[in-house]
């Protein structure tokens, strides 16, 4: 079976990776990818949002499965179309799509589900969202542009003028364009995060290994948003009693509720939880795997992906036997570009990427990376996910960084906390 991985980041990266040890599939290709993808797959040139170019490749490579890695394809509808093209896709369909692709349709969902989340309000008019800051007491709050923005469109706020300088931010100086153009208020959570990522098919649900991102800049937890400093799995917060908990109050009322709403939910669902003092809540929901916890987590997998994903996109799930996961835990350092998640150069040359590979138990996903000749340079903001194995979180930690150590770049920069948390 040739398999077909749309996207170009760490995610991708890993889902090729992995694909590529399965028995059954007999080449990869990854639209457009990296330079990682380019060594463990092939690449094609043709851009994750250009949905009829990739539904015509599919179709004349007899393409048997295509997985979709990003949001944004996800939430313009290329699952549909490679299904009405009668290709096997894994992904939510554009309606399913909606609970990443709007905050507000995910928390009215939710509402109705009567999955437990923080109390919220939803703004189309920038006067109409300061107002109802203003009118509230000191409280600290989150204001959320309702569309994709790449993870960065979330500020937390500690008080009532930073609320309103995210809301400027966001509606009035449309610093995230048109995702902004609705706002979420709401509540600030407190507590431990913890990223949950489940499989559907429309009606099983499948839970993965617990994994915990690290989404602030800088270490302790500092600085600005990104789209994730680092990750590692399992984490200790999610006990197997809390795990049953949460499948049982988050994840099986969201999934029944898509259903019950006419649009069925297939594909990955990612739970975005905070572990507060009256149980988990959630955060947010995404429709793909997370980045970078589809590093960590992908590394502790050994039951073969393609099958998974595959029944998945079938509806049969319900067939598969428990998966199988090494018990080791995994970390993942992301290394980031000067200046991320800001404005930051390109084409900087990376080095020590093979002194890297020679580690054991090691891998380096390559996230925003591109050839320029033999050379492998730098293409984005998050550039590489070094991943490692270890018979403890700290031994996989210190592994990770050992690699880390042994690769360059002018600028590279990362956080020297990830899986701390974990003690």
């Amino acid at each position: 079976m040739k398999v077909l991985v749309v996207g170009q980041g760490g995610r991708e990266h890993a889902l090729a990776w992995k694909l590529s040890q399965s028995p059954s599939v007999s080449k990869v290709y990854c639209a457009p990818g990296n330079a990682g993808t380019a060594a463990d797959a092939v690449n094609i040139d043709i851009s994750s949002d250009d949905i009829p170019r990739l539904v015509q490749f599919a179709q004349a490579e007899q393409i048997g499965l295509t997985v979709v890695g990003p949001e944004a394809p996800l939430t313009a509808g290329i699952v549909d179309a490679f299904r009405a093209a009668g290709l096997t896709v894994f992904g939510p369909s554009k309606a399913a799509a909606q609970l990443e692709g709007s905050k507000s349709f995910s928390k009215e969902l939710m509402k109705r589900a009567t999955v437990p989340t923080a109390q919220f309000a939803v703004f189309n008019s920038a006067d109409e969202a300061e107002s109802y800051i203003n009118d509230r007491e000191e409280t600290p709050l989150v204001v959320k542009a309702d569309g994709l923005a790449a993870g960065k469109g979330v500020v937390v706020c500690a008080k009532k003028e930073e609320a309103i300088d995210a809301l400027n931010r966001i509606m009035r100086e449309t610093e995230f364009g048109d995702a902004g153009r609705r706002v979420v208020i709401e509540e600030r959570l407190d507590g431990l995060e913890v990223s949950i990522l489940a499989i559907v098919d429309g009606n099983t649900i499948i839970p993965l290994e617990t994994s915990q991102d690290h989404k602030p800049a800088y270490d302790d937890d500092k600085g600005p948003n990104t789209g994730g400093m680092g990750a590692y799995s399992p984490t200790p917060l999610v006990s197997p009693e809390l795990m049953d908990q949460i499948i049982t109050q988050i994840l099986v009322p969201t999934v029944d509720t898509m259903k019950k709403s006419g649009c069925a939910f297939s594909g990955i669902l990612y739970a975005g939880l905070m572990i507060t003092n009256q149980g988990p809540k959630v955060l947010e929901y995404n429709v793909r795997f997370g980045d970078p916890e589809a590093q960590p987590v992908l590394m502790r997998l050994k039951t073969d992906l393609a099958e998974i994903l595959l029944a998945g996109a079938q509806g049969q799930l319900s067939k598969l036997p428990p998966l199988e996961w090494d018990d080791r835990p995994a970390v993942c350092v992301v290394m980031a570009s000067e200046g991320y998640p800001g404005d930051y150069e390109k084409g900087r040359v990376i080095r020590g990427l093979d002194a890297a590979a020679e580690l054991a138990d090691t891998k380096v996903f390559h996230a925003g990376t591109s050839l320029q000749g033999e050379e492998v340079v730098t293409n984005g903001g998050r550039v590489l996910g070094v991943t490692a194995l270890g018979n403890t979180v700290a031994d996989a930690k210190l592994k990770a960084y050992q690699a880390v150590k042994r690769i360059r770049w002018d600028g590279a920069w990362c956080r020297h906390d990830i899986s701390d948390k974990a003690r």
